[in-house]
């Protein structure tokens, strides 16, 4: 019993803990505006193909006038953070505490940098804040917030937003997968595959993002 009220005691504590990151954000992204989330993979090295395609959409998107957040990391992460930068914009980091993944990388703003010790704090800033996911090839960490927001979308709980899958070769399965399997035997509607975009190349990204903009009135009323 003693164990138990232990227990309880830790958790009460835990969930003063979960407000302070929760109101820390709230408060810092208020203040960053518009903004657009690029995922992909820590993992990404400088020379690979999509860590320099990353970079370019980056810039694209600051230069329409977007905050870029990514997780602050290395890999995709610090592609995203440097393209705004390039493009002199708003370059956001939500880092994760990670035993295995401690550094900041070099190109996140100081002002926007946010520290986080629960993944679900982090995913809700993600997609409170965010008018877009860019989400280029990554693993497991990648699909989470990929299919986080799918589901927040699909059922009401979010606002809606542009989903873009860069990379055909490394989504084209997962995509097919999704509609042949999934919208096929009726596990989702057949318009929930109008909330993914496949694309491969910068253009397309840029036309996705303003055709949406163009038919959906900016929101950026966080209430």
């Amino acid at each position: 019993m003693k164990d138990w009220n232990n227990a309880i005691t830790q958790d009460s504590w835990r969930i003063l803990k979960y407000n302070a990151e929760t109101v820390n954000g709230f408060e810092k992204l208020l203040e960053v505006g518009p903004s657009i989330s690029i995922f992909g993979s820590a993992r990404t090295k400088p020379d690979d193909h999509y860590f320099k395609k990353t970079i370019e959409i980056s810039e694209m998107i600051s230069k329409m006038g977007f905050g870029i957040i990514s997780g602050a990391g290395p890999g995709i992460m610090e592609a995203a953070n440097m393209g705004a930068k390039k493009a002199k914009g708003k370059s956001i980091g939500l880092r994760i505490n990670l035993p295995f993944e401690q550094y900041t990388n070099k190109y996140v703003d100081d002002e926007y940098l946010l520290k986080f010790d629960y993944f679900f704090i982090r995913k809700l800033m993600f997609q409170k804040y965010s008018q877009g996911f860019i989400v280029m090839p990554g693993g497991f960490g990648t699909l989470d917030e990929l299919f986080n927001a799918l589901t927040l979308i699909q059922t009401n709980k979010s606002k809606k937003f542009p989903i873009v899958l860069v990379g055909k070769k490394h989504y084209q399965p997962l995509f097919d997968w999704i509609l042949n399997t999934l919208s096929q035997n009726k596990l989702i509607s057949r318009e929930d595959m109008d909330l993914i975009s496949l694309v491969e190349d910068k253009e397309e990204v840029e036309d996705i993002l303003n055709e949406f903009f163009k038919e959906n009135k900016l929101d950026i009323n966080f209430d």
